[in-house]
């Protein structure tokens, strides 16, 4: 019986350093996520000139899928494989971190439409 006990115990210690890895992990990256997205969009701004710059070239720009996935996408899908890694196999952990970009993408495309307080929704409530 003893013996039982001692098993169930080393199963438990080992889900709380589980669980606190974890946590642990959520955090540093909920806390590098907003640092590194920062960071990649400083390193995006071109640097200011004197000169007046040459309009670009029009180029076709590369669809969601060909786009590398941003830093917070990243950082998310850490996340995730902290979570369930064991889990997934690289394929798998490659569409999770696609589709997680592509949320973003969207997220961003939301934030960027300014409503008015006067607007309303596109559907009526009612009971």
């Amino acid at each position: 019986m003893k013996v039982n006990e001692a098993t169930h115990e080393k199963a438990r210690d080992s889900r709380r350093e589980s669980r606190r890895r974890f946590a642990k992990t959520v955090a540093a990256a909920l806390v590098a996520a907003p640092l590194a997205h920062s960071l990649a969009a400083r390193a995006q701004t071109p640097p200011a000139t004197k000169e007046p710059a040459a309009p670009p070239n029009p180029q076709p720009s590369p669809s969601p899928q060909q786009q590398p996935p941003s830093p917070l996408a990243l950082a998310y899908a850490e996340v995730a494989r902290a979570r369930f890694g064991d889990k997934l196999n690289d394929e798998e952990m490659t569409r999770v971190t696609r589709g997680i970009g592509g949320k973003l993408r969207t997220a961003d495309a939301l934030r960027k439409v300014k409503l008015q307080n006067s607007d309303e929704p596109d559907f009526v409530f009612s009971a």
